[in-house]
């Protein structure tokens, strides 16, 4: 593990000195290694922005996808190749915006994939406009007044909806994000980290410290599997905000409900040779 870490930390990247990115990489590096996952093993699917970089700075299978769009294509993996670890990074702007619809409706189907979201609370790559997770009182140059709209809360957005794994983490709690990350990896279904970060250059107001001050750890006692306690401490934000796995609930994945799929062989396996497929082409001429 501490060879690829190093490997891995020496990478040159585009991010900013102090950009919540390079916990969220060295938490995610150090999660596949003890969980033995080799770079063949895992694909990496991101839309557009600074999480989206993530890809060009980690040795895995990667897709690059349009703004918000990473997850049709990882759900697509997912039916093709079941064996194949899937993840989502993507931030706060590129889920909650332009992603909201697919996120909504991967919720409802449970596919088998890991949803990383880096939650800066602004757009960062297009220079510090607000994003759904923008704070009320944020000034931005785009909104000089301050934020007019209410944020968004994708934690409880996720527990109303019962995804079957709903989790917050901190890149001030780097350790406990790696775990998060783990549990989320091993989860079957369809498994969200919220994960607080700042952005360092344009977002003023979230900062380490702020969120360093308001974060905690959920109780030893706490049961993920009561959706009632879940949608309480999904609602807690402001000076107390719980990080740790919110809800959690055994329940088909996407695969299992479709006949055909469930019994299918790996489709990534099967060699297809381009004649037998003539018949197709046909149709359209």
């Amino acid at each position: 593990m501490t060879d690829l870490l190093q490997y891995e930390m020496n990478r040159e990247t585009a991010w900013c000195p102090g950009c919540g990115n390079f916990s969220i990489r060295r938490a995610l590096v150090k999660a596949l290694a003890e969980l033995d996952l080799s770079p063949e093993q895992v694909t990496l699917f991101t839309g557009i922005g600074q999480a989206a970089k993530m890809p060009h700075y980690i040795r895995v299978n990667a897709f690059n996808g349009l703004h918000g769009r990473a997850l049709p294509a990882a759900l697509g993996m997912r039916i093709a190749n079941p064996d194949m670890k899937v993840i989502v990074e993507s931030g706060d702007g590129d889920t909650y915006g332009e992603g909201g619809n697919h996120l909504l409706h991967n919720i409802r189907r449970n596919p088998d994939i890991s949803h990383l979201v880096h939650n800066n609370q602004i757009y960062g790559l297009t220079k510090g406009q607000a994003s759904p997770t923008s704070e009320y009182v944020l000034k931005t140059a785009v909104q000089p007044g301050g934020v007019k709209s209410d944020p968004f809360n994708p934690v409880l957005f996720a527990v109303a909806m019962k995804a079957s794994f709903v989790a917050r983490a901190s890149v001030t709690e780097e350790e406990h994000l790696k775990e998060m990350i783990k549990a989320a990896i091993n989860h079957k279904g369809y498994a969200l980290i919220d994960i607080l970060q700042p952005c360092v250059t344009f977002n003023r107001i979230n900062t380490y410290q702020w969120y360093s001050e308001r974060v905690y750890k959920l109780e030893e006692d706490y049961n993920p599997a009561d959706w009632t306690a879940a949608l309480k401490k999904a609602a807690e934000w402001g000076e107390r905000i719980p990080i740790g796995i919110i809800y959690k609930e055994e329940k088909a994945t996407f695969r299992e409900k479709i006949g055909h799929l469930k019994e299918s062989k790996i489709l990534a396996g099967k060699r297809v040779e381009p004649a037998e497929r003539e018949y197709l082409l046909d149709e359209f001429r």
